[in-house]
């Protein structure tokens, strides 16, 4: 395919080499003339391993050239890849001045082109930005339809410095954010061959994806760096604790609990966090992530608690009361607080849950049920037909898979909250809200 890459940053000098390796035929963009100059010496504009023999091979065998001609460059191209950098302001937010600038560039040089081209945005933006800012733009200065006259995607990078060479040749996952599924064609045939996933979806969920991806590495190095302060003070290897700590890929380094949903409760998270807070300021040491974990929790039910008040409904039947499906343990469960903060704002709310029984729970459960909430225990129904006919608004309180039917059964009156997504919201006859 031919492909312009706009800008000659670090990803895109990376992205330009890699494509022409490749066998594509490749114009790189840079309005800074010494950059352009380099590559078509065959000389790379930045320092990366690896780069400088693939740019002085690629450049050699004419699949590699470079202009400041952005417009010339478009025409004779059938995918524009922008690469162009979106720096950060002081407020957090990102300069998109560049980028517009750009597409604006793009859009004019699109008038006159004889094809179809896909224009790529592979830049870092907030989830929105292509479809509300970036399409608007190239519209305007192209005087044609994104989706008709020329396509859109996001496909966002997943490059490292230092070792970018290797990361495109071998990414996690290609992601494929599409206005169209003509556009995702186009993609998916340039970046036919990389090993891993390939994923089509929507813009702006491509878009976010590599906010996320970036944040969760970020997220890694300052839990691992304050375990590694407390391990410390206490006299641990930290080292040997993380390593112990990533041997565990069944939970730890895994795709578990790593879902939207509801608070987390039970007698182990809360309790052996609140320990180990305690523990880290009895010898002074500041671990503000982990501080954070417990309020952003609580923000979880008070989210729930909005949503059924929003419901504006009086009658309310909570399914699950546990603290997860498949257990009878009611012991900081968020769902049972979520019940007694509606009851003390006056809902008439009815429980239904098969492992919280009176004639069948036993030893600190039923003791919890008799003495600590003996309102709750005398609220509980024998079946979901019991719920739904008592209930206006419906919370599924956990993933216990007699749920998962619940919102087929719903009618027009109902409204359903559900707290855990297991139902699907296109299912329900009533109105649904899902949590996250």
């Amino acid at each position: 395919m031919k492909v312009s890459v706009i800008g000659l940053g670090y990803v895109g000098t990376v992205v330009a080499a890699c494509f022409a390796k490749s066998g594509h035929e490749v114009i790189g963009v840079d309005v800074q003339a010494d950059k352009v100059g380099l590559l078509n010496a065959g000389k790379s504009p930045i320092i990366e391993p690896d780069i400088d023999a693939i740019i002085e091979d690629r450049v050699a065998a004419g699949y590699l050239t470079a202009t400041t001609n952005l417009e010339a460059a478009v025409a004779l191209t059938d995918v524009v890849l922008v690469c162009v950098g979106t720096p950060g302001l002081a407020n957090g937010r990102i300069d998109l001045t560049q980028l517009q600038r750009v597409c604006e560039q793009i859009g004019a040089a699109l008038r006159t082109h004889p094809g179809a081209p896909v224009v790529v945005i592979r830049s870092t933006v907030p989830p929105g930005t292509t479809r509300d800012v970036l399409i608007p733009v190239l519209e305007a200065a192209s005087g044609g339809t994104a989706g008709v006259e020329f396509g859109v995607c996001f496909n966002p990078e997943f490059l490292r410095e230092g070792t970018a060479v290797r990361d495109f040749y071998d990414p996690p996952q290609t992601v494929v954010g599409e206005l169209t599924h003509a556009s995702g064609d186009v993609l998916v045939k340039l970046c036919g061959g990389l090993p891993g996933s390939l994923v089509r979806t929507d813009l702006e969920t491509a878009e976010m994806v590599k906010y996320v991806c970036n944040t969760w590495h970020a997220l890694k190095i300052g839990f691992a760096n304050e375990i590694g302060r407390l391990s410390k003070a206490v006299g641990i290897d930290g080292h040997r604790v993380m390593d112990l700590f990533c041997n565990d890929h069944k939970l730890n380094i895994s795709t578990a609990y790593l879902k939207p949903g509801f608070a987390f409760g039970g007698m182990c998270l809360p309790k052996d966090l609140r320990a180990l807070l305690s523990e880290a300021r009895a010898r002074d040491v500041a671990v503000p992530i982990l501080s954070a974990v417990l309020p952003s929790n609580r923000q979880q039910l008070d989210l729930a608690m909005s949503a059924v008040i929003d419901a504006g409904y009086r009658k309310v039947g909570i399914l699950g009361i546990t603290f997860k499906a498949g257990t009878d343990d009611l012991r900081e469960s968020p769902v049972l607080e979520l019940a007694e903060r509606l009851i003390g704002k006056g809902f008439d709310v009815r429980v239904y849950d098969r492992n919280v029984n009176m004639a069948k729970v036993s030893g600190a459960n039923r003791d919890y049920l008799l003495h600590r909430i003996p309102h709750i225990s005398g609220l509980l129904l024998e079946s979901i037909d019991a719920l739904l006919e008592h209930a206006e608004t419906v919370v599924i309180g956990n993933a216990a898979p007699e749920f998962g039917t619940v919102a087929s059964r719903v009618t027009a009156r109902h409204h359903v909250v559900d707290l855990v997504r297991i139902a699907d919201a296109s299912a329900t006859s009533g109105a649904y809200a899902g949590l996250n």
